[in-house]
């Protein structure tokens, strides 16, 4: 449980925030702040996938929230609007906290109201529910009618956008503001080309209203350079007695409002059991556990991996690097041999796919380092499981052919050079990681030959020349062994700055890029590692400590380059020119514990004061969650995406092998 008393909850900046997060397994999920106000395009109630786990639209974006005793109103809500903040419900709140899902707590008088919030697991339904919880009465949530109980009267009132999610509603007289309600069921369904959504309700009234709010505003889009005034549409009104449990079921289907309670045991179980099959022992390991079962969603009859929320749909590179972590650390490994299985499938020219479009066009292959995580990925999976028949029977022939194409030659210009070397790029693409671009202005062009696609080739091929022999391949065997050989060689050649005691981070055409950057790291971390020399391994893992580690991950580039950017903020053109100068990952600190562990075994501790910056974070905010990014400079704030999978993962990953 996580929890934060009223000096946060009744301080809007600091309630704003932090964010809480509930997500369905199908890519649908519901978000928001502690203090109810909306900060982002993204936070609503309801944002269902329609195509799972994609197509996801903003349905119900919040709802405004009155209470009714002795006929003196309460408003619980809170929006920013220009130049103020109404209403000022936050200053009712005594407490908030994540258990397992996010329960506010609202102290009106000496009434105590609490509020849960939570979805259904394997559909598009967010459950509400409202409940006297203390003062006066509230055994069982149930007041005894008597003379002397004052009436306590609960008003709903919904807020819908219904628009793609990457986008902001306005006033718009195509808007259909009409709804149909029967018993205890009411449908919207404002566009012909959008699903309809029921609220299914236990409310005593329901009274038409039909009116457009103007000008909320969004913090975090104004910051990021975006329009962030958005006009929602307020269809009706619903009135509860809480003399009894208020619940709304916002969802794609009917629902009898009486199932909450049990789609609400069914979910803490579900949580519970994760735990268990985790073998989840500190508070810690069991919020990185839950926070990864977030990620994981279906796709098709398989599974894959959201690389974040609230913006981000499934990437082959962030599947890849969070499969370890999001499932094998957490004891489910069948998921990660269906995300294997899935991305198997949509191989092409030796390549997996680098994204799966929102609105389902044909994958992005642009790329070259995520189908060299692929290979890490399975080499993870069988070291867990032994299963080599999966990888004998399933993957390894698509595995020879994946080789065979970087040898050759595929898309991008990524191909193995005379000296074994992987080469990769071509303008105006961005290949690895670090791939911030804007039209054709790419921020950090590391054509030519990365460090770490390098260490991830020779990774590769050292796994395949395992699973040829295992299998006995014993041709590809040979030349997965040689061409691997001569990959070490000519790396330890051309890749040792001793100038700085670390990797240079790019080579190409005789051309050395010295920028001090954390890509370095995996020369040593990967299993395989491609750096071997002792003494290399040492200065190099101290020289990316004392330039680049931070409490919170690895910086993105060192201090004392001139490109330097110590804060992430602006417009997209700005942030993206920060994006991998200097910025710092949280994902990153995987890669430098497994090389600090190689480089200084005998010193544990070190790694757990590492990992403390982490758990701190998990109440700083995405509740509960890692951020994908945080600035370069302390205090390194937290940035991007407030949600991320491989910042969970690896943190987790890292951390059960503590």
């Amino acid at each position: 449980m996580i929890i934060f008393n009223s000096e946060i909850c009744n301080d809007f900046a600091q309630a704003s925030s932090r964010e809480w997060l509930e997500t369905n397994g199908i890519g649908g999920f519901a978000c928001s702040t502690i203090s109810g106000a909306n900060i982002r395009r993204y936070n609503a109630l309801l944002t269902p996938a329609t195509n799972p786990p994609l197509g996801r639209i903003t349905t119900v974006s919040k709802f405004e929230e009155t209470v009714k005793i002795d006929g003196k109103t309460y408003e619980l809500s809170a929006n920013q609007y220009p130049d103020k903040v109404y209403p000022e419900g936050f200053k009712y709140l005594k407490n908030f906290r994540l258990d397992p899902f996010p329960i506010w707590t609202y102290k009106i008088e000496e009434i105590e109201i609490e509020k849960k919030i939570f979805m259904i697991y394997g559909e598009n339904s967010t459950v509400c529910q409202w409940s006297v919880v203390g003062g006066q009465s509230s055994k069982e949530n149930q007041r005894p009618e008597t003379k002397d109980q004052r009436p306590i009267v609960l008003e709903i009132k919904p807020l819908l956008s219904f628009c793609d999610y990457h986008h902001l509603q306005h006033e718009d007289a195509s808007f259909d503001l009409n709804y149909e309600a029967s018993e205890n069921v009411i449908s919207v369904k404002p566009y012909a080309s959008m699903p309809a959504i029921y609220f299914n309700h236990n409310a005593l009234e329901i009274e038409k209203t039909g009116f457009w709010y103007h000008n909320f505003e969004y913090a975090i889009e104004k910051e990021r350079g975006f329009d962030f005034r958005e006009d929602l549409l307020q269809p009706f009104l619903l009135k509860f007695d809480l003399s009894q449990s208020a619940t709304v079921i916002l969802s794609t289907l009917k629902h009898d409002f009486s199932e909450a309670e049990n789609f609400e045991k069914s979910e803490i179980e579900r949580r519970e059991n994760l735990l268990k099959i985790a073998g989840a022992k500190d508070d810690f390991t069991k919020q990185l556990v839950l926070a990864a079962d977030q990620f994981i969603v279906s796709r098709g009859a398989g599974k894959t991996i959201i690389a974040g929320y609230p913006w981000f749909s499934d990437w082959g590179r962030d599947t890849m690097i969070a499969l370890p972590g999001l499932t094998l650390a957490t004891n489910r490994a069948e998921i990660a041999r269906q995300i294997l299985l899935e991305f198997s499938q949509h191989i092409s020219q030796g390549m997996i796919p680098n994204r799966f479009p929102d609105a389902g066009e044909i994958p992005e292959y642009n790329t070259v380092d995520a189908t060299l995580w692929y290979f890490e990925a399975i080499r993870a999976y069988v070291e867990k499981t032994g299963d080599y028949d999966f990888v004998h029977q399933s993957l390894y022939e698509k595995l020879v052919n994946i080789v065979e194409w970087h040898l050759s030659g595929t898309r991008f210009n990524i191909h193995v050079d005379t000296d074994g070397l992987l080469y990769a790029g071509e303008k105006p693409w961005q290949l690895t990681w670090m791939d911030a671009k804007i039209g054709d202005v790419s921020f950090t062009p590391r054509m030519g030959k990365p460090v770490e696609i390098q260490a991830l080739w020779y990774n590769a091929l050292k796994i395949m020349q395992d699973f040829a022999e295992r299998f006995e391949d014993a041709e590809n065997e040979k030349n997965y062994k040689a061409t691997a050989a001569m990959v070490k060689h000519s790396f330890d050649a051309l890749f040792w700055n001793s100038a700085e005691d670390c990797l240079y981070d790019v080579v190409s055409n005789g051309e050395k890029d010295a920028s001090i950057r954390p890509n370095q790291i995996f020369a040593v971390s990967l299993k395989n590692a491609i750096l071997t020399d002792r003494e290399k391994i040492k200065k190099l893992v101290e020289t990316v400590e004392n330039k680049l580690l931070t409490p919170v991950g690895m910086r993105s580039l060192s201090a004392e380059n001139t490109s330097y950017c110590p804060i992430y903020i602006g417009s997209p053109f700005q942030r993206d020119s920060c994006y991998h100068q200097g910025t710092v990952w949280g994902w990153l600190i995987g890669g430098f514990i497994d090389a600090y562990r190689k480089a200084f075994p005998e010193n544990e501790a070190k790694i757990e004061e590492i990992l403390k910056g982490f758990e701190a974070h998990l109440a700083e905010a995405g509740i509960g969650q890692i951020s994908e990014i945080f600035d370069a400079d302390a205090p390194h704030r937290p940035r991007g995406c407030f949600a991320q999978a491989w910042s969970v993962a690896e943190v987790l990953r890292v951390r059960v092998k503590s």
